[in-house]
């Protein structure tokens, strides 16, 4: 029986453990029924499972049984298991039963396709040509889970490192269900924070000439922002600074001290990652000198660039190819603006991360809430082509002398 029959023989399996995830989301790298849940879906499989010490990690390692040993070769499949601080509004029989946290990004599909792919390779074990880990990782929204995994030894898990590491990611609009899309190089952004404050002078509303207007020099900064990344780097390696947030003052009347603002800034190489640094500091600092006043600017390293080895990319492909036939799989021209921490693992092991079209088919993709919206919803019958991938890619890969 092929991967895909058996993924869809369980298909039933893998819709209950996502719907259970869902009604029960947890944020961040403490995720103790997430836990719980994985390890029960795992129960009774051949592998070699610990649990985080500083997160509720799960890692899981299959020994293969054809060509086994200490130095046999290992390849790395990830499924992060986080939830996001967001109330969910959707109609559905498996709702949040947590107030104001959701599954608005689709972790609890990764988390069960995953532990679908550990079933699917457990029943082949014979024939694996190596060995799985299986990585379970919490913390993907802005707690770097990853780095945290890395540093408490995922990737020597198994003994030799990776030779190949592969991640998913579920979709709620732009991709129709089932469709996978990937790319070699970069495929997500670098996401970075800059933040401002603004010092002026207060005074009352009715003079300002007596004061030192943190708010009106602010605002020229933050339009400023905009023309600067457009004059001073190449739309084809593009920069996206986007402020998301600005607070100043209390009433009408009063001009208050001072203004903060914060921005998110996506990159996509690293000369453009460190010269948007230098430019947006310098700017607000000229802004603030022209108008009197001063600032303070700090710059906030985030998740790095999601860079797919081409090799491995190529090679995803082809096994979707072989998989599911042609159609399935199509070759992104342009990387998405969004970031992942999977990039932690891909600085240290070839790999690619590929995406998969979960809209449902009662909505358009084009117009479909996306990921992290708290009306995203995803399409439970992509579960076992999910599964039946990462499994693919696993013993395919390991099948390469």
């Amino acid at each position: 029986m092929s991967f895909t029959e058996s993924a869809h023989d369980m298909r039933d399996e893998l819709v209950r453990l996502r719907h259970s995830l869902h009604t029960t989301p947890e944020v961040g790298l403490t995720l103790p029924r997430t836990q719980e849940k994985v390890l029960q879906a795992l129960d009774g499989l051949p592998l070699e499972i610990t649990t985080g010490t500083t997160l509720s990690s799960v890692t899981a390692v299959l020994r293969g049984g054809a060509g086994g040993g200490a130095e046999a070769p290992s390849v790395l499949l990830r499924g992060d298991m986080d939830a996001l601080p967001v109330a969910e509004r959707n109609d559905l029989p498996f709702i949040s039963r947590i107030d104001g946290q959701m599954h608005a990004c689709g972790h609890d599909l990764h988390t069960a396709m995953l532990a679908g792919a550990a079933h699917l390779l457990s029943a082949r074990r014979e024939r694996l040509a190596g060995d799985v880990i299986f990585m379970f990782q919490p913390g993907e929204e802005g707690h770097e889970g990853a780095r945290h995994m890395i540093g408490e030894g995922v990737l020597d898990a198994a003994g030799a490192r990776p030779v190949a590491a592969y991640g998913m990611h579920v979709v709620s609009a732009m991709l129709p269900p089932g469709l996978f899309a990937s790319r070699p190089g970069p495929i997500m952004a670098a996401a970075d924070v800059f933040a401002v404050t603004v010092k002026g002078r207060g005074g009352h509303g009715s003079s300002p000439h007596r004061a030192l207007d943190p708010i009106q020099a602010g605002c020229e900064m933050v339009s400023a922002l905009q023309a600067m990344v457009t004059r001073t780097f190449d739309v084809f390696d593009p920069v996206v600074v986007t402020v998301g947030q600005f607070h100043a003052g209390t009433t009408d009347n009063v001009i208050p001290d001072e203004a903060y603002f914060e921005a998110t800034v996506r990159t996509f190489s690293p000369d453009n990652r460190k010269a948007v640094k230098r430019r947006l500091v310098e700017l607000v600092e000229g802004i603030a000198a022209a108008h009197g006043l001063t600032v303070e600017a700090s710059f906030g390293m985030g998740y790095p660039v999601t860079v797919n080895d081409s090799g491995e990319a190529g090679f995803a492909g082809r096994t979707a190819d072989e998989l599911f036939g042609p159609g399935r799989y199509f070759v992104t021209p342009q990387p998405v603006m969004g970031s992942e921490d999977f990039s932690y693992v891909l600085e240290q092991v070839p790999g690619a991360f590929v995406f998969l079209g979960a809209c449902p088919p009662d909505l358009d993709p084009a117009s479909a809430p996306y990921n992290h919206s708290p009306e995203a919803r995803f399409d439970d019958s992509v579960l076992p082509d999910g599964a039946a991938l990462y499994a693919s890619l696993a013993m395919s890969r390991l099948a390469v002398p």
